[in-house]
């Protein structure tokens, strides 16, 4: 089969926008021909996972077709192309993603149905593909779904990580990380393009070469090469009227063996150079606790970023004859500053490569390069050492300081030599040690740089690039981060999505913000009625899980309360967890209260070099033993933490939530995205004004979030008063009490200093505020069992949450970054507009 990303790719159908029908018995067919084929089996021997592979090939064959035809159509209308540049794609499972996108769902059920089989215990049987972490990887699978779903011809670019970032599992409480296999029997989405192969070098030297003209030219000499070789998935769109490109690159070695040392004996240093050069690709993150692990992830960016640049540009020469119409056919977002290495790699790729002139080529690079920045903490702000990058990248190192010279030379032609301003602006960090700035690299690389909400992008203004922005007024955008709801409704709460298909039609399937036409039914009993039934059901549904995971059985009448999101200390799951602690201690004193009964769910990964975050799961752990194991609560509070969270973990868990915990530090969320797909299925939001709460809250109403806490500007005002929090802790009794009973050991018996180190930071060293805001949090909780109290008013608010959510959906993101930041055309504008 021709790759679809030929000019001509083969295609078995005339071009169309609409695929012919698929009969149950057509699909039937096609899965037994799969199964017998491609899988080998005969239907009387098959096992569940063999009915997978033949389910997934069959509708695979689905997408392909019209994979053809989207491809042709985009080299045909020379459209321009977004490619979109992330090390992470947190894509999920994708059999029932692709047949709910193709409308195939009641037909593969009907066709799997009579050959015995049942759909949905074959989805839970894909393993999660393994390719991101948490909110910067699902956004860019959202991303690329939408832009599938807008027509936009794109391509994903990112690593194949045959292990992820790992599985999480408990041993006593604690975290203890686990290689991912989500490979191990196969991936039949993806295509592996063995052809389409590019060198990636590093290390070694850089030669002048004099030309005829007497200048020079530069000629790198890398010391070693790895190969990116290209897998493909096709991302196919709502209704299946386009499908674009995941296209992830695989470490291969130049040689897979040195059979000399084989020979020799030396079984396993014959394979040592294969797997130094190999580990680019298998894990997600690794640790940079070590020089090892620092390197690793730098040889991780600039592998994807020079094979997706070589590959790009490879597709537009062979479209488009030559490369200085480059930014009029390609758009590159970078997501975040880890694919930045790709900035100074398309000015080696140009100069050194193509022969371009340097002016020339700058000015090709800045405008085809968008950067979105999804932090304000200094730490995610990537820094490279110089002598690393003179080591392992020596002309990307030239081509840096050369661009920083020439971007200073502007400064000072400018008169802006005030020596902190120029500080602040260059490239290059001169303090204890020199290292290499990326956020000012893709900053000053890029066309347009975006925030991902209001406050994010307003704070992006006055901080971290403030100098920046007065140098550039015009580069800094918002483009508030949105969902897909395909994804996280249709798929995720199908009972909700009938329920709403029958009450206000069909058409918000396709025109995401007309689910506003949902509001006036919350004044309808009946209707609230319904929704309620719809969430119960879900909550059972989410109860048994809690049961299979945690062993915990919880009711699904009582109070879900989620905190579900990597685990941080800005995200402060440490401040829910003390209001839990203080919560059980008030019950245990005052029994014959009227409480609400509640059930904490934690749900969320911590990296694995993160001490402070991974004790902070241990005592959720220890908080749930504690209270779950506390007969005199009569199962009044209930705590889960449910292991190994993932797309699909978080699939079952956001349809049954009640409660969604949005409790950051104000000022250090960039946007959110968990905050909208559970106000999406109904959940009430409790959350500080931060990232995208505070546009929820303009869309949902105010009166239907719960909002508390320090704003941005008194956080940064009460942190230069300094961290000592001994004032807070005296105005309350609950939190002084709750921290005393850390400090004793009250739930740590077998170590009873285990919290001490914690504690004592929150007195005295408080930065992210927890003290500060626990009254004005635990004050909100209060309201919270006060509405809960009143069911039917709390059934209106839920009902007005999920109306108001139309305006985050990601297909609106996406107009937004193509009008605004691609200028792409999308071939369906219409959606979600």
């Amino acid at each position: 089969m021709n790759s679809p990303d030929s000019p001509h790719p083969a295609s078995p159908q005339a071009e169309s926008h609409e695929a012919p029908e698929v009969t149950a018995a057509q699909f039937r067919d096609a899965i037994l021909a799969k199964l017998v084929y491609a899988v080998g089996k005969d239907r009387r021997h098959a096992l569940e996972h063999d009915w997978l592979i033949a389910t997934a090939l069959a509708t695979r064959d689905q997408i392909v077709e019209r994979w053809m035809v989207a491809t042709r159509r985009t080299y045909r209308d020379g459209r321009k192309r977004v490619y979109y540049f992330s090390l992470e794609f947190l894509i999920g499972r994708l059999l029932l993603d692709a047949l709910s996108n193709l409308g195939l769902v009641h037909t593969a059920r009907e066709a799997l149905a009579e050959l015995g089989v049942d759909l949905d215990v074959l989805r839970k049987l894909e393993p999660d593909a393994a390719l991101g972490n948490g909110g910067l990887g699902r956004l860019a699978a959202c991303f690329m779904e939408s832009l599938a779903t807008l027509g936009i011809p794109a391509h994903g670019y990112g690593i194949r990580y045959d292990h992820g970032i790992f599985r999480q599992a408990m041993k006593d409480g604690w975290q203890i990380e686990l290689p991912e296999d989500w490979l191990s029997s196969g991936n039949p989405w993806e295509f592996e393009r063995p052809e389409v192969s590019y060198t990636i070098g590093f290390g070694g030297t850089v030669d002048a070469v004099p030309n005829a003209d007497g200048t020079t030219r530069s000629v790198w000499r890398p010391a070693d090469s790895v190969s990116a070789v290209a897998y493909d998935t096709p991302i196919v769109g709502w209704r299946g009227g386009h499908v674009n490109t995941l296209r992830l690159w695989s470490a291969r070695a130049g040689h897979p063996i040195v059979l000399e040392d084989f020979n020799r004996g030396d079984h396993v240093g014959a394979l040592a150079e294969r797997v130094r050069l190999e580990a680019i690709s298998r894990i997600l993150y690794p640790s940079d606790d070590t020089p090892a692990g620092h390197e690793l992830r730098l040889r991780q960016e600039i592998f994807f970023a020079s094979a997706s640049l070589q590959d790009l540009l490879r597709r537009h020469k062979a479209q488009h004859g030559e490369l200085s119409s480059l930014p009029d056919h390609v758009a590159i977002q970078l997501n975040d500053t880890h694919p930045a290495i790709a900035i100074p790699e398309l000015m080696r790729l140009l100069v050194d490569e193509h022969g371009m002139p340097w002016d020339f080529a700058w000015r090709i690079t800045t405008a085809v390069f968008s950067y979105t920045n999804h932090t304000l903490l200094p730490e995610a702000l990537e820094k490279w050492s110089v002598p690393l990058m003179e080591g392992l990248l020596p002309r990307h190192m030239q081509i840096i300081y050369l661009i920083n010279a020439l971007h200073l030379e502007s400064l000072r032609r400018a008169g802006k030599t005030d020596p902190a301003l120029v500080a602040s602006l260059s490239l290059i960090e001169e303090n204890h040690t020199r290292q290499v700035r990326m956020g000012n690299l893709a900053f000053l690389g890029s066309r347009r740089v975006n925030g991902v909400s209001a406050l994010h992008t307003q704070l992006m203004r006055s901080t971290v690039f403030r100098d920046f922005n007065a140098l550039f007024p015009e580069r800094i955008v918002n483009k508030t981060n949105g969902i897909t709801f395909r994804r996280w409704l249709f798929q995720a709460n199908p009972g909700l999505t009938h329920l709403l298909s029958e009450a206000i039609g069909p058409r918000f399937q396709d025109e995401t913000d007309r689910i506003s036409d949902l509001a006036p039914l919350a004044g309808d009993a009946a209707f609230r009625a319904r929704f309620a039934a719809v969430r119960r059901a879900n909550k059972v549904l989410l109860a048994r899980v809690i049961a299979e995971r945690t062993g915990t059985s919880v009711d699904p009448d009582t109070l879900f309360d989620v905190q579900i999101k990597r685990i941080h200390e800005y995200k402060r799951q440490l401040l829910n967890l003390l209001e839990t602690i203080a919560l059980y201690q008030e019950m245990r004193a005052q029994p014959a209260r009227d409480w609400v009964p509640r059930v904490k769910i934690f749900s969320g990964k911590a990296a694995a070099g993160y001490r402070r975050a991974k004790l902070v799961i241990k005592l959720a752990s220890d908080v749930a033993r504690v209270v779950n194991g506390d007969p005199a609560l009569r199962g009044l509070l209930k705590v889960a933490f449910l292991p190994n969270y993932n797309v699909s973990l978080a699939e079952s868990i956001i349809p049954a939530a009640d409660l969604s915990e949005q409790i950051s530090t104000a000022g250090m969320e960039a946007s959110g995205t968990g905050n909208m797909k559970l106000a999406l299925n109904g959940a009430l939001t409790i959350g500080t004004l931060d990232g995208a709460n505070i546009e929820i809250l303009e869309h949902v109403g105010r009166e239907n979030i719960f909002i508390f806490g320090l704003e941005a500007a008194q956080v940064a005002a009460r942190r230069a008063r300094g961290l000592e929090m001994a004032a807070e802790i005296a105005a309350s009794p609950a939190l002084a009490e709750a921290l005393s009973a850390l400090e004793a050991g009250l739930f740590s018996p077998d170590d009873r200093d285990r919290y001490k180190d914690l504690v004592a930071d929150l007195r005295h060293r408080d930065w992210f505020m927890v003290c500060a805001d626990f009254e004005a949090y635990r004050g909100a909780q209060r309201a919270v069992a006060d509405l809960w109290r009143n069911r039917d008013e709390w059934w209106r608010r839920a009902i007005l949450n999920t109306a108001g959510m139309g305006w985050f959906s990601a297909d609106r993101t996406i107009l937004d970054y193509a009008r605004e930041i691609w200028d792409a055309v999308p071939l369906r504008p219409q959606t979600g507009d």
